[in-house]
């Protein structure tokens, strides 16, 4: 199983710079996320419409795929239960005062560690820098421009 966060399940509908290269990556493994996910990558649905990048029926179109895909399990979306919480709480009271991290990003790190994953796939360069902290390596697929 491998962890994406949202910037990397939103390339697995739209053609976002390194979509090939996160599709691909999905179609690696069983692809893991955090229940909120589901609420970031409509909220990127929706952003892209508010930006003129979709159009309403195209939005459309994406989101009823993506709720097909919450219906056919396409991805295991891991709870966040009191006990992750209470781990992104202690993360915080811990972390030294140069990382930069939203709790976000802390609820999906906190995630993938508790789940046994040894690994995130993410573009965010916060949380992929913050990823050590919580035992995880981060990894970006999408090559960075002019590479």
């Amino acid at each position: 199983m491998i962890y994406l966060d949202s910037s990397y399940l939103v390339r697995c509908y739209l053609e976002d710079p390194g979509y090939r290269e996160v599709r691909e990556l999905a179609a690696s493994d069983h692809v893991a996320c955090a229940t909120l996910g589901q609420a970031e990558v409509v909220a990127a649905f929706h952003r892209k419409l508010r930006e003129g990048a979709l159009t309403p029926a195209a939005c459309a179109a994406t989101v009823r795929q993506f709720e097909t895909d919450l219906l056919n399990g396409v991805v295991t979306w891991l709870p966040i239960t009191a006990v992750i919480l209470q781990q992104v709480r202690l993360a915080f009271g811990s972390l030294p005062a140069t990382v930069f991290l939203r709790s976000a990003d802390a609820l999906h790190l906190v995630c993938a560690r508790e789940s046994g994953l040894l690994e995130i796939h993410s573009n965010d360069r916060h949380l992929l820098a913050a990823a050590p902290q919580f035992g995880l390596k981060g990894v970006n697929v999408i090559p960075l421009p002019g590479t």
